[in-house]
Parts: structure tokens; C-alpha cells; sequence
């Protein structure tokens, strides 16, 4: 780990502190506006200083994280904790958990296909999630 210091770049420290697979993935995210400092889209640019609150979408989750170091180099996934605190809501992770859970239509072997009744029931439950 580098010193609190050191300037790093906001995608560069996504990548590092392994919210993002690839820096490129990073880059994309705060293009599209899915990384927020403030509730303020920021740049790739921007630098990273230990206090920071960083927003983060990462496909339905609403990730929220405070900046404990600031790192250049990518790190394990054991040394996550002593990067950045998750300030994620509890909630957050239990309704990504739900929606997985619920994510998959299931039917009993041999009920053949839904009516017409049925289906209508099952788009309506899926536009509610």
C-alpha cells in the first residue's frame, strides 16, 4: 500500500481497490455517469483523497464507500477492508438479494405453458421488482 500522499486517479483507484474488473470497466462507469462524488457525476481525472465518499452503481447494486487509502496498485480481495469502509445501506444488499432470488421463472415439470391469465400475473410481478 502507497501513501495517503500520493495522487491517484479515480478510476485507477476503483480498479486498484477492486470495485471495477478492468480500469477500462472504471473508465466506462464514470462516463456514464454511475460513479458520484456528492450526488455530482465526476471524471476519470479526479483525484482521490482519504475521506472521500464515493457513490458507486455497479449493475443494481447502489454501492456507497468511504476512501481509507489511497492505493495504486490493484490489491487482494483479503486487503478490501483496510482500503475503503462500505457504507452501503443493509437494505441495499438485501434487495439485490431478493431480486436475484426471484430472477428466474420456475415451473413444475409438465404444467406445459402459462395462459394467457397466468402470464399477464407474472409480467405484472416482474414490472413491481
Amino acid at each position: 500500500m502507497e501513501d495517503n500522499e500520493n495522487i491517484v486517479r479515480m478510476d485507477k483507484w476503483l480498479w486498484a481497490a477492486r470495485l471495477f474488473k478492468t480500469r477500462s470497466l472504471a473508465v466506462d462507469a464514470i462516463k456514464g455517469g454511475k460513479v458520484k462524488m456528492d450526488d455530482n457525476p465526476i471524471k476519470p481525472s479526479r483525484e482521490v483523497k482519504v475521506g472521500d465518499i464515493i457513490q458507486v452503481q455497479i449493475e443494481q447494486l447502489h454501492k456507497v464507500v468511504e476512501v481509507k487509502t489511497v492505493i495504486k496498485n490493484r490489491i487482494s480481495a483479503k486487503q478490501v477492508p483496510e482500503i475503503y469502509n462500505d457504507l452501503t445501506p443493509k437494505e441495499e444488499y438485501e434487495r439485490i438479494e431478493f431480486m436475484n432470488a426471484y430472477k428466474a421463472e420456475w415451473r413444475d415439470r409438465g404444467a406445459g405453458r402459462p395462459t394467457k391469465k397466468e402470464r399477464r400475473m407474472i409480467e405484472r410481478l416482474k414490472d413491481e421488482m
